[in-house]
């Protein structure tokens, strides 16, 4: 069978758990790196034996040995980078926050669409076996009609305000750094919300630094969740349904085992380890995609990236919190 020739776009830390989940990955191979120095781009190739190494980000988006391209830069790069490899003809797959903003996203799915390029944001968490059997167990009404949602993500970061946590030129901020992963598995649950209530605590250096939120839904279903990058949080997630629960323990977004409540049943607690970082789950579905010709991947669609990137742009509104330049 063809082997999915990866390229991968940027050098950082989370670029290089990429790649050590990709080695896993049957059908794929990773053929070439792209750095802003040609030193980055070597180390970053001798340690994952990557043939092609290129000193800029357009020639790896040049390069024909290469099928798919995995942005990993900070946030305030995913759009122009990804924008960059598609008109390069290149599907991609890009991290998360998809965009700083849902009109960023919009031009990105329809650049993709426009050109029948398969583009995903890289949402690890849809793809772990605890997500997979959470989704199971919601389509079958295990635990009736799931009313209410808690999730909360947040850890206690040095300051530093030339950090990309803290510096908005760079993106910075609870929201879009761990945030995303409440609203993101909000909307994997219970769709998009029709209301929005929140509060923020913003820095000196004017980024969010911790924040409660609350996603209303036309049924009557909440989601209370919450971020920080100076406050640690439990991070866990419980969905709570008509008939039982479902719990996540810390940490839910790259989850090894979940807890099921269902009244009149002894609880029962599944353990479903990762087979190796978990990187390995969301490269598999992309190689899966691409060999079977699909355009986007039916559990981390193209067009809920853009509504999560509407929620969170609602979501900052009622802050009054806006990004550099955003227009």
């Amino acid at each position: 069978m063809k082997k999915i020739r990866w390229g991968i776009l940027g050098t950082g830390r989370v670029a290089g758990l990429f790649a050590e989940g990709l080695a896993r990955v049957d059908n794929a191979e990773i053929t070439a790196v792209g750095s802003r120095t040609q030193a980055s781009a070597d180390a970053f190739g001798d340690r994952f034996g990557v043939p092609r190494r290129f000193a800029s980000y357009e020639g790896l988006a040049r390069c024909p040995d290469v099928d798919v391209v995995y942005v990993s830069t900070p946030h305030v790069h995913h759009h122009p980078n990804t924008l960059l490899c598609l008109r390069a003809g290149k599907h991609v797959v890009c991290e998360k926050p998809f965009t700083l903003d849902a009109r960023q996203a919009r031009e990105l799915v329809a650049c993709a669409r426009e050109r029948g390029l398969f583009l995903m944001e890289a949402m690890w968490t849809r793809f772990f076996p605890v997500m997979e059997r959470v989704r199971s167990i919601l389509r079958a009404g295990t635990i009736g009609e799931v009313r209410m949602l808690l999730a909360d993500f947040g850890f206690s970061a040095p300051f530093d305000p030339a950090g990309r946590l803290f510096d908005p030129a760079l993106g910075g901020g609870a929201l879009l750094d761990v945030g995303v992963y409440t609203v993101s598995l909000a909307s994997m649950v219970l769709g998009r919300p029709s209301r929005i209530a929140g509060l923020a605590h913003i820095g000196q250096t004017g980024v969010d630094e911790q924040s409660a939120f609350i996603l209303g839904y036309p049924e009557g279903q909440l989601a209370v969740l919450s971020a920080a990058i100076r406050t640690a949080t439990p991070r866990g997630a419980t969905l709570v349904g008509t008939r039982g629960q479902i719990e996540i323990p810390m940490p839910f977004w790259s989850p090894p085992l979940m807890i099921l409540r269902v009244e009149g049943q002894p609880e029962e607690r599944i353990e479903l380890p990762h087979a190796g970082n978990g990187y390995d789950y969301m490269a598999a579905e992309v190689v899966r995609c691409l060999l079977a010709g699909a355009l986007e991947s039916d559990r981390m669609p193209l067009d809920e990236s853009v509504a999560i990137m509407e929620t969170l742009d609602a979501i900052r509104a009622q802050w009054g919190l806006r990004h550099p330049g955003e227009v």
